[in-house]
């Protein structure tokens, strides 16, 4: 059975470094969810993000809370939540915020 594609929580900067260069080695897109538990937004998005990550297998999806790695949000220049990047090889394709996607849709 083959592997069903999900939202990747990266809770340490050992488990971001280790899934942002796996999203580099495959050369796939790689979407960042960058959320926070107290953001009403970030839960509206989160289950259509699960949905996103099951139908499109040639996509990584991870999620980033910033107040657990406050530095990778500074290091991305996150200014607000919730901020979503697209990423092609490690570097920097596109930046939305969620509510600019949830009208979109």
């Amino acid at each position: 059975m083959a592997e069903v594609n999900q939202v990747i929580g990266c809770h340490t900067i050992e488990a971001w470094t280790q899934n942002f260069e796996k999203g580099n080695e495959s050369k796939k897109l790689v979407v960042v969810d960058f959320t926070a538990s107290w953001c009403g937004p970030c839960h509206f998005i989160a289950p259509i993000l699960v949905e996103m990550a099951k139908n499109t297998p040639n996509v990584i999806f991870l999620k980033v809370d910033v107040d657990q790695l406050k530095i990778v949000a500074d290091e991305w220049v996150v200014e607000a939540i919730s901020t979503f990047l697209f990423l092609k090889e490690g570097k920097l394709v596109d930046k939305s915020r969620a509510m600019a996607l949830v009208v979109d849709v």
